[in-house]
């Protein structure tokens, strides 16, 4: 046997085991089934509406059909498991099954058609389309198709997602066939973009997680490592500097007494000025002097009590007399002392100079 007759044969198989158990199973709403192979033999999953009656009473009906799959159909020790349904409405076969009931009944196709997309949609299917063909109105057959979300036909999602039925119903203008194509809300697709809500309190969390791992930042020991400290570096730099500061100091020093002892030789050798000259320099400081003592003494506050009582002016009267015959005793003293100590100001101011001029006249005698 070749490998492609192999797969068809499989292929085969599975298609009548399928209709064998949604004609057994139609009132326990059939949703289909899964046939996987295991070393042990066949693994079969049966999913319905009702799984109380797949089972039945201690576990009868499932020995049955475990018997007949294993002589009708030739499976090797089929194991049978049923699995319920949790939302019919997001399920192809049973969809399928609910429209086909309802033209049976003689319901319209369109109203069966457009029931059936709201009852997918309203349950949270991304997608859903469901076409009826057959003697709809005429003797002539055509189809009908109702579609409505996001349904791709093409790609990786639509042949790892997309969930399918087919069935036929006998009619009186004859046979209808239903079809129905159902993409799942956990379906993921390539070109999807994600929305994330966060909430005012995982915000919070976000942002303290943030601040937590801000502060708790390890610090590189190799940088701490490599940088110096910085008291050491004042200290060398203090330690390196000393002795050029006081080399400095000691060379300045050096050269402001030499500046000052060449200043004092260059005086010494300066040409004195008249004798004239001098004596007119000494009345004119003698004079500032003068001027100078005469505001301080215009300054002065005066120590008379102006202020007195009406009661005591007799006795301020005689106290003002006494004053004033002290004060004119201290003027009449204050102007000879202060002749006398400008007379000898410029006795010694003019000995001062003579004595100078005598010390350069022998200096010059000297030279020549």
């Amino acid at each position: 046997m070749s490998v492609v007759k192999h797969f068809i044969e499989d292929s085969i198989k599975k298609t009548e085991i399928d209709e064998f158990l949604r004609n057994e199973f139609e009132r326990a709403g059939y949703g289909g089934v899964t046939i996987t192979k295991t070393p042990l033999g066949t693994h079969l999953v049966i999913y319905t509406m009702r799984p109380g009656l797949v089972i039945g009473r201690g576990g009868e009906t499932i020995r049955a059909l475990a018997t007949v799959l294993e002589e009708k159909f030739q499976l090797p020790s089929p194991q049978i498991s049923v699995a319920e349904i949790e939302v019919p409405e997001l399920n192809a076969h049973v969809v399928a099954s609910k429209i086909a009931s309802a033209l049976k009944r003689g319901v319209h196709y369109r109203r069966a058609g457009f029931w059936g997309l709201t009852q997918a949609m309203e349950a949270g299917a991304l997608g859903i389309e469901i076409i009826i063909s057959g003697k709809l109105r005429t003797d002539r057959a055509r189809y009908e198709k109702f579609s409505t979300g996001y349904l791709p036909k093409s790609g990786e999602p639509p042949r790892k997602y997309m969930r399918k039925a087919e069935l036929h119903v006998q009619t009186k203008p004859g046979i209808l066939g239903v079809k129905v194509q159902l993409m799942p809300p956990e379906a993921e697709f390539p070109d999807q973009e994600k929305i994330i809500i966060i909430q005012n309190e995982q915000k919070k969390e976000i942002n303290q997680t943030e601040t937590k791992e801000v502060e708790e930042a390890p610090i590189d020991d190799k940088v701490i490592e490599n940088e110096p400290a910085q008291p050491d570096i004042t200290v060398e730099i203090e330690a390196e500097s000393k002795p050029e500061i006081t080399e400095v100091t000691q060379k300045e020093d050096s050269e402001a007494k030499g500046t000052s002892e060449k200043a004092k030789e260059v005086t010494k050798q300066k040409i004195p000025k008249d004798e004239k000259d001098q004596t007119k320099d000494i009345e004119k400081e003698v004079a500032s002097d003068e001027q100078i003592e005469s505001k301080k003494k215009d300054l002065k506050p005066n120590t008379s009590s102006t202020t007195a009582s009406s009661a005591d002016k007799v006795k301020s009267k005689a106290t003002k007399t006494n004053e004033v015959s002290v004060d004119k005793k201290e003027k009449t003293t204050k102007p000879e002392l202060e002749k006398v100590s400008v007379e000898d100001k410029k006795d010694s101011k003019k000995k001062d100079v003579k004595s100078k001029s005598s010390s350069t006249g022998k200096k010059d005698e000297a030279g020549e």
